[in-house]
């Protein structure tokens, strides 16, 4: 019996005029390992495979336009998406922003942080690809820079590893604790000296409450231990794929779905 996409989305009754979800690895064509919705093609996955999937979630989800696909490369650099005809990143990005109706946006993870930021009447909308490199840098702040004064936020931390699985050294917990003595919370000692488990959750809900008043969901999933769901590169390396979170402005002049 073949699988049924699914997708994780944010379960926010505000704000409305925009749409958020990121993908499971349910309901594609990708062989093992990647089986079976890979949306990543920079993996070794076969490209045909990968852009059957990606036809099948924009069909899925009636995704209004082909996603805006980045180049990741763990850092700061926010897309700003302002004109119509804008179809690719023009550099690597770690995140994209838009007014734009009609226009998605996506960011690809399997560990990392999908964020996503629009306001309550969903007139702009950003998503962010946050490891911990990318928030330690201020990728989530970086994103939160492009909105508009005076809007009132609402920020989706989407499917990421969990805090219970998420096992770093003592320089990723130091990079954090010089940004801010409130980072310690965020890292628990394991027995193996040097080793701490930390909360990506728990970071980036500190950057955005530290920007102002924000509204926050998510931030209830792990990657890792939900291998059924999730693709995971800490629990799978190179064999791993990759989710999408993509978010997309309602276009007043077209029927809701």
């Amino acid at each position: 019996m073949a699988e049924l996409l699914t997708c994780i989305t944010p379960g926010w009754s505000e704000p409305g005029g925009v749409t958020a979800l990121t993908s499971t690895r349910l309901g594609g064509v990708s062989r093992t390992p990647y089986d079976s919705l890979n949306l990543g093609l920079h993996v070794d996955d076969e490209n045909h495979s990968v852009e059957e999937n990606r036809r099948l979630f924009r069909e899925a989800w009636s995704i209004p336009s082909e996603p805006l696909w980045l180049n990741q490369v763990h850092g700061t650099q926010i897309e700003v998406i302002r004109e119509s005809e804008h179809e690719t990143a023009s550099e690597e990005s770690d995140g994209a922003w838009t007014n734009l109706p009609g226009k998605a946006i996506a960011v690809l993870t399997a560990d990392c942080l999908p964020v996503v930021v629009t306001d309550t009447a969903g007139t702009e909308v950003a998503v962010v690809h946050a490891g911990w490199r990318g928030l330690a840098a201020g990728v989530v702040t970086a994103a939160l820079e492009k909105f508009s004064s005076g809007l009132t936020l609402h920020a989706w931390l989407g499917p990421a590893i969990g805090p219970t699985a998420f096992e770093v050294g003592e320089e990723v917990r130091q990079a954090f604790v010089d940004l801010s003595p409130d980072n310690a919370a965020a890292f628990t000692a394991r027995k193996t000296p040097g080793k701490f488990l930390a909360d990506l959750y728990q970071l980036a809900t500190r950057e955005l409450n530290d920007w102002g008043n924000i509204q926050l969901y998510g931030g209830n999933h792990c990657t890792l231990t939900e291998a059924t769901l999730f693709h995971s590169y800490r629990r799978d390396g190179t064999a791993s794929g990759r989710m999408a979170t993509v978010a997309w402005l309602s276009d007043p002049e077209s029927p809701s779905h």
